[in-house]
């Protein structure tokens, strides 16, 4: 079972998931990265550009989710090179250093209060996050074009093509179609049809909606609305 909770980070989401059952699930890309807790180890999951499909284990996973261009800086590592991976902590990390976080998870009251303490923890070393890279999530989520976004911000594509790379794992192109993909879930599974949920997110239509979710997500709107 899924459950999730905000977090104690601004802008960041806690969650927990127990398979009920065997046989692999879906994870839809959402332009973030998480750090994850599985079995006592901390790994961490990047940016997808399609569904990453779980092998669907028995046992219980927590995770705290970033919002969109926050994690690089607080893991140290820039988004681009975790790109449609999930690796462990002791693979980007000095070993002694990402045992330490890992006890400190270990020893809390339950995985998801340490990995959410470990997080605030890593912000307040880090710093205050980029403004500029909210900006360009909320342009290009609402459903601003990737070049007026760039002019917007006086920074020019180029430049905005760079930054993404490293803050966000792909280029804003890819970053607004996964955003745009997002919404229009929300809008279907809130019930609006999905001809109208295609005119609402900016798709041409119907069959542009159905060919782009399920390029993205590997499933059509209505296998994801019925899973």
């Amino acid at each position: 079972m899924y459950a999730e909770r905000a977090s104690r980070l601004s802008g960041a989401v806690v969650w927990t998931n127990t398979p009920s059952g065997p046989g692999p699930g879906r994870v839809l890309p959402d332009g973030c990265m998480d750090l994850l807790w599985y079995d006592g180890r901390l790994l961490v999951a990047g940016p997808d550009t399609r569904a990453h499909v779980t092998e669907g284990g028995a046992g219980a996973w927590a995770g705290v989710r970033f919002c969109p261009g926050t994690a690089p800086a607080l893991l140290g590592v820039p988004a681009d090179a975790l790109r449609d991976r999930r690796v462990e902590l002791t693979d980007l990390w000095p070993a002694a250093r990402a045992r330490r976080l890992a006890a400190r998870v270990n020893a809390a009251a339950d995985p998801a209060t340490g990995l959410d303490e470990a997080a605030l923890a890593r912000a307040a070393e880090a710093g205050p996050p980029d403004p500029l890279l909210a900006r360009v999530v909320a342009a290009l989520d609402a459903g601003r074009p990737v070049a007026a976004t760039a002019d917007a911000l006086g920074i020019g594509a180029r430049r905005l093509h760079r930054r993404s790379l490293a803050a966000f794992g792909y280029g804003p192109k890819t970053l607004a179609r996964v955003l745009r993909l997002q919404r229009a879930l929300a809008l279907a599974r809130n019930g609006t049809p999905l001809a109208e949920t295609a005119a609402r997110t900016g798709y041409a239509d119907q069959a542009h909606l159905t060919r782009d979710v399920r390029e993205l997500a590997g499933a059509t709107p209505l296998e994801l609305l019925r899973g």
